[in-house]
């Protein structure tokens, strides 16, 4: 593929500044069905919309789950998912102010305007108007779609973002500039920062920003995924003296062993319920229990595995079951705290580009989290790498 810095050096948004843009895009027709990857056409950004040259773009459990049309009130195709992805600003809209042309960034499902009772509030990284809405598939603006297909039929966007495409548009406030001090060089780092849309952002703010991990704290992380991953990769930053990762999958150990996971257990290798297990491992639980499976079943188990008096519980999975929580009110009185938490935690413009520097300092490692690369035609065996449990994260190049 072409190297990063090529591409940036050669953009001339005076080409397209304006126009209609025809491009590469992978779109889906149907819940499950092969995504088509085809041309498309993306048409200019309206009022504070920014219109991005996507250079990667990477597939997260929620593209999986939302592609595969789960939630039946949330299905609208044709469609163009993916919300994790780092690119160039190619041309932005009338009011845009804090950001140009050529500017690299990265998109976030999880906006921040600035200027909602949200946005101003310290306790909350939710928007009152750009936070994130699976049922959303159009713009705010308008209501209308900024693709379509080459014979004019709207094709609906996806969180806020719609990344698997070579230009998206998408709302100023779901666009976060990332800068280096001085001269510094970005390009060694854009593939990395593509995960800062969803994944590492989350899983690392989650130990950080939710949950507040302190050194030398007991953690259990329950499925062991990028977003599982990511959790320990910020308690093991953090100091956290044991981690302990929970996944019915035993080769994801090896992996994990490397990325700040001290201990393993896999639920199907003993009778003994999984807490149980773990509060013989810690002498009571862990200070701090991480959900990221959407299953119910373990986030129980994840509660019961935090210590009385004091053991928090932070949720991040998905949870697409109609059930309630599998926790009576009165075992909430023993001490334990339950949470969830979206996108870290982070407010997405004012906080991830101080994030994003502390990942090019090396405080967080994010190249392991890289499994694999394919160009965007084969997108489709990017997602059979995922369901079956292959990648953590496939990075997509046009």
């Amino acid at each position: 593929m072409e190297d990063p810095e090529v591409i940036i050096g050669s953009l001339n948004p005076n080409d397209t500044r304006g126009k209609t843009v025809t491009c590469k895009a992978a779109v889906a027709y149907g819940p499950g069905e092969p995504f088509v990857v085809e041309r498309v056409l993306v048409h200019p950004p309206q009022k504070m919309e920014v219109r991005i040259k996507i250079l990667f773009t990477s597939i997260c459990h929620t593209d999986l789950s939302a592609w595969q049309g789960e939630n039946e009130a949330q299905r609208a195709y044709p469609r163009i998912f993916g919300h994790e992805a780092s690119g160039i600003v190619e041309s932005v809209g009338e009011g845009v102010n804090d950001m140009k042309e050529g500017d690299l960034v990265v998109p976030i499902f999880n906006g921040e305007c600035g200027d909602c009772k949200y946005c101003k509030c310290e306790k909350t990284n939710m928007c009152e108007r750009f936070g994130v809405d699976p049922m959303k598939k159009v713009m705010a603006s308008d209501g209308a779609t900024r693709f379509s297909t080459m014979d004019g039929k709207p094709i609906f966007h996806f969180l806020n973002t719609s990344t698997f495409t070579e230009y998206t548009v998408v709302d100023s406030a779901c666009v976060v500039k990332i800068h280096v001090d001085g001269d510094g060089d970005l390009n060694p780092y854009i593939k990395r920062l593509t995960l800062l849309s969803c994944g590492v952002s989350t899983g690392v703010g989650a130990a950080w920003n939710t949950a507040d991990v302190h050194f030398g704290s007991a953690v259990a992380v329950f499925g062991l995924g990028a977003v599982g991953l990511s959790v320990a990769e910020g308690a093991r930053a953090r100091g956290a003296s044991k981690i302990i990762g929970v996944d019915i999958n035993s080769d994801k150990f090896i992996k994990a062993r490397a990325m700040g996971i001290t201990d393993f257990i896999n639920p199907r290798d003993d009778e003994k319920p999984v807490y149980e297990r773990i509060r013989e491992m810690t002498c009571g639980g862990v200070h701090y229990s991480f959900e990221c499976t959407g299953n119910l079943n373990v986030l129980r188990d994840a509660f019961l595995s935090a210590h009385e008096g004091w053991g928090l519980t932070v949720i991040l999975g998905i949870h697409p079951s109609p059930q309630l929580l599998p926790i009576h009110p009165m075992e909430l009185f023993q001490g334990r705290r339950i949470v969830g938490s979206v996108f870290g935690g982070f407010k997405g413009k004012t906080q991830l580009p101080h994030f994003a520097k502390e990942c090019m300092d090396g405080v967080v490692k994010l190249d392991d989290f890289i499994t694999h690369e394919l160009p965007i035609e084969e997108i489709n065996k990017a997602f059979d790498l995922l369901t079956v449990g292959k990648s953590l994260r496939c990075l997509l190049h046009f």
